[in-house]
């Protein structure tokens, strides 16, 4: 009676094989996706002779750097042949603080969106989360005549602003949908101990944060740093950040074109962001699901 009532496929031997199939299917999907990442790092430790042989799938015959150093310092972008190098300066440069100046304020907006309401709260949390929804071409405009009028218009710190500005609707979003989760009696009883709005918010808020405050960074750094549009729109020449550089790069070789330079040079592009995903992947995970249940 006990193997008459027993489900299919409940024993041993169907579970191995459901198991498997399970695996197989997970492998087969990696080597689908990181077919073409294995092309371009392969590709980037080539020469030149090796690549026009037509041994894309295969390892190189000896590993060559010299395209990385070309692609870093000696590739010609427009009418310059100083590599990446001062680009990738300029995307350090506007990504870093852009990212912690939007946090911040996204921080203190969430917060006092949630814990001190006040008339007119939801009309302007509306708003912001409009703002989240305005395709870039929209703004590209208005920002350009902002940019002109401050006097910042082709420098780095142009695009910190205008990654600020954008970027502050999406924080306040993560914040203010966080900050929800945590109890108000935290804060009525600071209140009554005599605490006010940025005691409050450094004493209890921040140190209940950290959560949020991972999944904002790696947002806000993936979504400046992979940025082309603004970088592209706003800036010229040297004031340029990465994205613009790499695309100038690959598309400004005249006669030989050289494969294993473009690929060492994307992958110069692509490594902070694969850095961060790597090495705080499974926090952004947590933060997302950190505020989800109330209580």
């Amino acid at each position: 009676m006990a193997n008459r009532d027993r489900l299919p496929g409940t024993d041993g031997k169907g579970r191995y094989i459901g198991r498997f199939l399970i695996y197989l299917t997970l492998a087969v999907f990696a080597i689908w996706y990181l077919a073409p990442l294995y092309v371009v790092v392969s590709t980037s430790f080539k020469d030149l002779a090796e690549i026009r042989g037509g041994a894309l799938l295969s390892l190189p015959h000896e590993f060559n750097v010299s395209a990385w150093h070309k692609a870093w310092s000696q590739a010609c972008i427009g009418v310059e042949c100083t590599g990446l190098k001062p680009y990738f300066i300029n995307s350090i440069s506007m990504s870093v603080p852009a990212v912690l100046i939007s946090t911040f304020l996204g921080s203190i907006t969430g917060y006092a969106l949630t814990k001190y309401r006040f008339r007119g709260a939801n009309i302007i949390f509306s708003l912001m989360l409009f703002g989240c929804f305005i395709p870039f071409q929209v703004v590209i405009l208005p920002m350009a005549q902002t940019l002109g009028m401050l006097g910042i218009a082709n420098t780095v710190n142009g695009l910190i602003l205008v990654h600020v500005v954008y970027g502050l609707g999406f924080t306040t979003l993560f914040f203010r949908n966080y900050y929800v989760s945590i109890p108000d009696d935290l804060v009525k009883a600071a209140t009554i101990d005599g605490a006010g709005f940025f005691r409050i918010y450094w004493r209890i808020m921040l140190p209940l944060s950290p959560p949020i405050i991972v999944v904002t960074i790696i947002w806000q750094f993936t979504q400046i740093w992979n940025d082309f549009l603004f970088g592209a729109s706003f800036t010229t020449g040297g004031a340029q950040p990465l994205t613009v550089a790499l695309n100038n790069l690959i598309n400004t070789t005249t006669g030989v074109k050289h494969y294993n330079i473009d690929m060492a040079a994307a992958l110069i592009a692509a490594a902070p962001t694969l850095f961060v995903y790597i090495v705080a992947g499974r926090y952004f995970v947590r933060g997302l699901t950190a505020g989800s249940v109330k209580g």
